[in-house]
């Protein structure tokens, strides 16, 4: 970014700068260069972490600076560094639109995949052997950046690909990230430009250790922590972060001037143009590399040196370096062709089993959870591991006071692979599972069909608490203000005992409560009024019927008027609804049965809650009569989306595949679903492209 001569003679201004006797007073025509000084020990600090000045001699130029722009307000330029911190609470984020699609990249687990995608690069270009840069792949927060006749227009989350939330007053925030670039001398009047926002594992360690002296619950995990500090309010909390941004890819350019020279370029080149224009780019750490081989060396290597950078990364990105090439290449309409995504083996450590404790679920199932000394994986502290059920316990030949191996699948579920015999001192316990209900203690019961031992104990406390948690939930009533620790503290309190209880809280007496000020009561108050108007398929659903999921929920409320017509309705009748079988209508028919459910459901009525449904007018839609269901991870749309476009069109949504299934709509990791689904020949199985396809084609009937 500066030359050496420029250094020398920044260094010099940032002598005088300093120097008590010969300060020199800011005026008008030396503002700038005063700013330039505090850009270029930003960068020496944030970018490439060797400062030359210590924090006190930066804060007293950088108070000068901001005592002359307080003086004279019409010298305050918008890229100067006061301005990181210019801006108050942000009120929303709003919605933009990238320049280009933020497409995810293909993914590879293992050198096959390497040689599989570097065969079809070849063959696609024509050539005997690629170049190849290598780069890591940042376990971060995903932006998009635009700039401007060389200043800071925007900064965006990755959002569903096409639209993301506009954050730039926190991207101000992130001093790594330069407000302004001399990108006109290179001809560019307009730059898009993608990186990822992290934490560093020492700021990472710094900032919890913060918290939990204020007695605050620490962060997850880097990853998390960096994309929850670009959605907060407040940009002076995001600023308290230390986060740092690396910028990887440039997306789309606009020039001042036409220009036909992407055949010179390359992706390193671009990277490098970056990190000359005072981006903190992966320069350092790309390797350029020819034919899949020495891909295939650097992956190795990366994977040994993991541990010691400076932050996390899930893997390792290889993409074809000629620009020119990769316009060649083109892209799917889920990733591009000229890029893929190499991801390191899921993160293990080995800790002790110290014991475990039994909850209890909404429905009564019993859930051993393995209480493990705490151990970091993957950059996140595990201290608790689900052991699923009885049989996973005797199956794994788990023991209190084991030594175990753990892991973290995907870097994200920690599970436990296996006990270590080898390490047993003979003090080991076998891990006795409870007879009794542990917060009831009625008589557990497990049926043959299952490995999951109940409490059937409707009134249990755990149960009661565990159904209005879900009541309340997002996909269900959706009162957002009334989350699981509220609904357990009120339970506490004896005033949330029943999902009707929700209803009739005494909001005179919850005023009085730390934390509830007037306006939390009055959003709390809002948010259950309005769930009494949530149409029928989302009560059915909040119920927390066993086996009905949203799907089948919807299901039901197509087919009745009223809810309590599924009292009248017999177990056939329910199974010949499509995606019901003889579990599910057994399970609906049974809970209608009950007088408790019934007096339940006569209450929620009396308190004014929707029970009638909403009779949809595209019933008879160019998809009428056909069943859909997903699977996998979609490339551009999201489940509920295409979900949605489905019902609008009136077609059908199944949560299972049988043979009442018409389309099997498949994505990433489709799993068995796919599997179940080529079984039977009736079924369609689309992509995505296929999918949108036939919804454009029922459009245009």
């Amino acid at each position: 970014m500066y030359a050496q001569e420029q250094i020398k003679q920044i260094q010099a201004n940032t002598l005088q700068w300093l120097d008590d006797q010969l300060a020199l007073e800011v005026s008008e025509e030396n503002i700038e260069l005063l700013r330039e000084v505090l850009r270029f020990h930003e960068h020496r600090y944030y970018v490439e972490n060797d400062p030359s000045i210590s924090d006190a001699e930066y804060d007293r130029i950088y108070k000068k600076l901001e005592s002359a722009e307080k003086a004279h307000p019409d010298w305050i330029a918008r890229d100067s560094p006061t301005q990181r911190v210019g801006v108050g609470m942000i009120k929303d984020f709003p919605k933009t639109q990238h320049l280009v699609p933020m497409l995810s990249l293909e993914n590879s687990y293992d050198a096959e995949d390497l040689l599989d995608w570097d065969r079809k690069a070849r063959e696609l270009s024509g050539l005997e052997e690629v170049e190849y840069t290598v780069e890591p792949k940042f376990d971060g927060a995903s932006i998009s950046l635009v700039y401007e006749d060389d200043r800071l227009l925007r900064g965006v989350t990755r959002g569903d690909g096409e639209t993301g939330d506009d954050i730039t007053p926190n991207i101000f925030q992130i001093r790594s990230i330069p407000l302004s670039a001399s990108f006109s001398k290179h001809n560019i009047k307009q730059i898009e430009i993608r990186g990822e926002v992290m934490i560093t594992k020492e700021h990472f360690r710094q900032y919890n250790e913060k918290l939990m002296e204020e007695g605050v619950p620490p962060l997850a995990n880097p990853r998390n922590a960096a994309a929850g500090s670009l959605r907060i309010k407040d940009p002076k909390i995001v600023r308290d972060r230390n986060l740092v941004g690396f910028l990887y890819h440039v997306s789309d350019i606009t020039k001042l001037t036409p220009d036909q020279t992407l055949h010179q370029h390359t992706h390193a080149s671009m990277i490098e143009l970056l990190w000359n224009l005072g981006f903190k780019s992966p320069k350092q750490e790309i390797k350029i590399v020819k034919g899949i081989q020495a891909v295939l060396d650097e992956v190795s290597a990366y994977e040994k040196k993991r541990d010691d950078l400076p932050y996390e990364i899930d893997g390792l990105v290889i993409k074809v370096n000629q620009l020119d090439l990769q316009e060649k290449l083109g892209m799917t309409s889920h990733h591009p062709r000229w890029a893929i995504a190499y991801k390191f083996k899921a993160r293990q450590a080995t800790s002790t089993l110290i014991g475990v404790e039994f909850q209890v679920g909404r429905t009564g199932a019993i859930t051993p959870v393995a209480k493990i000394d705490p151990v970091a994986v993957g950059g996140v502290t595990v201290s608790s591991i689900s052991v699923h059920n009885e049989e996973y316990i005797h199956e794994k030949d788990l023991r209190i006071g084991d030594r175990i191996l753990i892991e973290r699948s995907g870097d994200v579920i920690p599970q436990i692979v296996k006990s270590l015999p080898e390490w047993r001192s003979g003090k080991e316990k076998q891990i006795s599972f409870p007879a009794q209900c542990p917060v009831c203690h009625e008589q557990l019961q497990k049926s043959e069909s299952e490995a999951v031992w109940r409490c059937v104990n409707a009134s249990c406390t755990a149960q009661v608490v565990e159904r209005i948690i879900h009541f309340v939930s997002k996909d269900a009533m959706d009162i957002r203000s009334l989350g699981d620790a509220n609904v357990r503290k009120f339970h506490s309190m004896h005033w949330l005992n029943d999902i009707p209880g929700v209803y009739s809280l005494p909001f005179d007496a919850l005023s009085k409560l730390d934390g509830f000020g007037p306006k939390s009561v009055q959003n709390l108050q809002s948010a259950i009024e309005a769930s009494k108007k949530q149409p029928l398929y989302r009560l059915i659903y909040a119920l927390g019927i066993r086996f009905v999921g949203e799907t089948t929920a919807k299901t039901l409320a197509r087919h009745i008027n009223h809810l309590f017509d599924l009292k009248t309705m017999s177990v056939e009748q329910l199974q010949g609804l499509e995606d019901v079988g003889i579990k599910v209508a057994t399970s609906i028919h049974d809970f209608f049965q009950l007088p408790e459910h019934q007096s339940m459901l006569k209450k929620l009525e009396e308190l004014g809650l929707n029970i009638t449904a909403e009779k949809s007018s595209v019933s008879d839609g160019n998809l009428s009569g056909n069943t859909f269901l997903f699977t996998g991870t979609l490339p551009t749309l999201k489940r509920s989306q295409a979900e949605a476009m489905v019902e609008q069109l009136g077609g059908q949504l199944l949560s299972g595949v049988s043979s009442k299934l018409n389309f099997l709509v498949v994505g990433d990791d489709a799993g068995s679903k796919l599997e179940k689904a080529k079984k039977i020949p009736s079924i369609k199985i689309l992509s995505e492209a296929e999918f949108l396809e036939l919804l454009n084609s029922n459009n245009k009937q």
